[in-house]
């Protein structure tokens, strides 16, 4: 399993600005073949930063959600609203349970 923690660091009026390409990206990725999870949020002390949480089949199938049209329409709304920063972290990860 591939897992991806991302943070973009906006203002609150960007992240305004994004919501309808925020939602719209999510919904068409949770549709993607190989995606477990795919969830934006807002930091409830920073409400100017985007949290990005993500659960991939396999490194492949992540690859692939790179090249959809749904990620390119994304690229275009955030440069059209740029951050001030945008970190992304990529583990491939096995899930153990915990028992809870």
């Amino acid at each position: 399993m591939i897992v991806v923690n991302a943070r973009i660091e906006a203002t609150p009026e960007t992240v305004a600005a994004l919501k309808d390409a925020i939602l719209a990206m999510q919904s068409a990725t949770l549709e993607e073949p190989g995606c477990e999870d795919y969830t934006f949020s807002i930091e409830l002390a920073n409400p100017g930063a985007i949290r990005i949480t993500e659960r991939w089949a396999s490194k492949a199938a992540l690859q692939a959600h790179f090249a959809t049209p749904h990620m390119a329409t994304f690229q275009a709304a955030m440069q059209a609203h740029p951050p001030r920063e945008v970190n992304a972290h990529f583990y491939e990860a096995t899930e153990i349970d915990m028992g809870l």
